[in-house]
């Protein structure tokens, strides 16, 4: 299913009003053109274009999320725990996406911020 460039920056907003709403998130634009999002400077967040999302996952949800055809690790960061989220191929289910967002957040951000947060 092919998003045209309006539908993907609309997803890029959604996935944005997504992250900016979590305790001490900035936006970032590094490597020339990437949108990251960040938490006291360390990136919880890749959205590219809108067109995936790259996220820190918990290791435990890994396998499952990894069965997933929408999924893949993520170059670079597989290692750590990372995937991408391919959020061309079906409608997209903007709960798993908070979900998504927010288990990288809490990964990555101070245990204070973390704590903040009701799942």
């Amino acid at each position: 299913m092919a998003r045209s460039e309006a539908q993907l920056a609309k997803q890029l907003q959604r996935i944005r009003a997504l992250c900016m709403a979590l305790p001490e998130v900035t936006e970032e634009i590094t490597w020339g053109t990437d949108v990251n999002f960040r938490v006291r400077k360390k990136i919880f967040c890749f959205p590219g274009t809108g067109g995936s999302l790259t996220v820190k996952a918990d290791r435990d949800e890994l396998p499952a999320l990894l069965a997933d055809t929408r999924c893949s690790p993520a170059p670079y960061l597989a290692r750590g725990g990372w995937i991408r989220m391919d959020l061309t191929v079906r409608k997209v289910d903007w709960r798993e996406i908070d979900e998504l967002v927010r288990t990288s957040y809490t990964l990555i951000a101070p245990k204070t911020l973390s704590r903040q947060l009701a799942f």
